[in-house]
């Protein structure tokens, strides 16, 4: 351990001196510790959230001019896109997801910095219809200090997605990476910071989700707290935020059903279901892990989609070649495994997978890519695995896969492939989730509102939805012709109200 590197916090514009505590960052495709990271006590999530009230209310960025904040947040998107291969090596390795997924998603992931900062730049106030010789003008004001609670799964894309909406709309951020694969997130401090971001404007913190990341949200002078992750890790820090009175958007995942029509076909179909269940090895929130198959079509597709699974290419994320990486760690290894377990005892029939696999060296978090027929209310079709263990479900008619769609507790996102044009739109308005794709999956851009119904979280990522939810609206009522005559002894054109 005193050989690694170490990626202390980034406050104030530097990284600190590392804390007494660290945590190693571990490698999952050879399980070989990368770096270590500090494991932030209470007094200093404390100091830092002070410090950071503090640089809002006296600080420039908050008060600057719109196009000052499209202009820092413009040259961040460059910066960052010219150093692109950097993140996309660094997400690799802590990440254990195939490098040609990481190209892929990486290079987009600029466009979040450029939306949000035009976005700003052009974002208009209002001026109400108010009745009578009176002008009403409504403005968008910074909320405070924010806390960014970021997942492991995507580190990059869904942090820049919180930290572009944020930025842009004069906030000063505190972002809490997962401690699972922090390095990409921490490394952004220094970028900002030469493309002219004011210093204390972006803090980044490391720790435990349950320590460092509850002492943040515990903290009182908080103005928001912006949350992906699970259910319980909301229920966890809910309590103190609504003593606060402090808002929460929450991101808290879900059981994406993928509905295949007759009219699709079979190929296709196939192909769908393989990039909607297996991309990021099944660690998404959106991961197509519900695949509700009609039955004029469920034998030809099974046989077809066993075959396809069990030709993909599992190995070194580094391998262009591969095509399935690892989980994030032994943890999921096994969660994996409890599922399939479950189940098999439910009486699902483990069509390709199931188990826990290694590198050569007999290293590494893997789990094979995993379809196991089963039905309906059964716990694999129910609950989130977040992994490769997909569920395969006979469904007998149109109506049938609409309710099995909508019986989940969760409602992120959902797909539709269909190659019947009224049927699409049919089924796509019966759907209850957040997102809805048609004959897509996956599919993502800065403009596009993100977040669910239901168990699958509160308020939206992405969007003018998202840059509004990190301002407070003032309204400013200008009276140019009403008469303060209302305790006068005979009030002419009084008005109350």
């Amino acid at each position: 351990m005193a050989d690694l590197p170490h990626i202390s916090n980034w406050v104030n514009g530097a990284h600190t001196a590392a804390t007494t505590d660290r945590i190693p960052v571990i490698n999952p495709a050879n399980e070989v510790p990368i770096a270590t990271i500090d494991a932030t006590p209470k007094e200093t999530v404390d100091s830092i959230v002070n410090e950071s009230l503090h640089t809002f209310r006296n600080g420039p960025w908050s008060r600057t001019d719109v196009s000052d904040r499209f202009a820092v947040l413009s040259t961040a998107a460059r910066l960052l896109r010219s150093r692109i291969p950097e993140f996309v090596e660094l997400e690799t390795r802590q990440t254990g997801r195939p490098i040609r997924e990481m190209r892929a998603q990486l290079a987009r992931v600029p466009e979040w910095l450029e939306y949000f900062a035009s976005l700003a730049r052009v974002h208009e106030g209002r001026v109400t219809p108010f009745k009578g010789p009176v002008v009403n003008t409504l403005t968008r004001l910074p909320l405070g200090v924010v806390a960014l609670i970021t997942p492991y799964n995507h580190p990059l894309l869904i942090a820049m997605k919180k930290i572009g909406a944020a930025l842009a709309a004069g906030n000063v951020v505190i972002v809490k990476a997962s401690e699972l694969a922090p390095l990409s997130v921490l490394k952004l401090g220094a970028l900002f910071q030469e493309a002219g971001l004011p210093d204390g404007v972006l803090q980044i913190v490391s720790g435990y989700g349950y320590e460092t990341g509850k002492y943040l949200c515990e903290s009182r002078l908080l103005a928001k707290i912006d949350l992906t992750g699970g259910l319980a890790t909301y229920k966890a820090i809910a309590p103190s935020a609504s003593a606060n009175l402090i808002p929460i958007t929450a991101e808290l995942g879900g059981k994406a059903p993928v509905c295949f029509f007759p009219s699709m076909e079979v190929e296709n179909a196939v192909k769908a279901a393989l990039f909607a269940s297996f991309i990021a090895s099944g660690q998404t929130c959106v991961t197509g892990s519900r695949l509700l198959v009609h039955a004029d079509m469920y034998d030809e597709f099974t046989a077809l989609l066993k075959k396809r699974v069990e030709a993909l290419r599992l190995g070194d994320p580094f391998d262009d070649q591969t095509q399935i990486g690892t989980v994030i760690s032994k943890i999921a290894v096994e969660r994996c495994s409890a599922f399939v377990e479950r189940a098999v005892k439910e009486g699902g029939k483990i069509l390709c997978g199931g188990k826990p696999t290694t590198n050569p060296d007999g290293k590494g978090f893997y789990f094979q890519p995993t379809v196991i027929e089963t039905r309906p209310q059964t716990d694999l079709e129910c609950n989130e695995v977040f992994g490769p263990v997909i569920a395969l479900i006979k469904c007998h008619s149109e109506e049938d896969i609409i309710h099995v769609a909508n019986s989940s507790s969760m409602a992120l996102g959902a797909s539709v492939w269909t190659n019947d044009f009224k049927q699409a739109h049919r089924v796509a308005d019966k759907i209850e989730a957040g997102i809805v794709w048609i004959n897509g999956h996956h599919l993502n851009d800065p403009s596009s509102p993100w977040g669910g119904f239901k168990q699958s979280g509160l308020g939206k990522e992405n969007g003018l939805e998202a840059y509004e939810s990190y301002t407070k609206l003032k309204s400013t009522v200008i009276n140019y012709g009403v008469p303060p005559v209302w305790f006068d002894d005979e009030p002419a054109n009084a008005r109350y109200g």
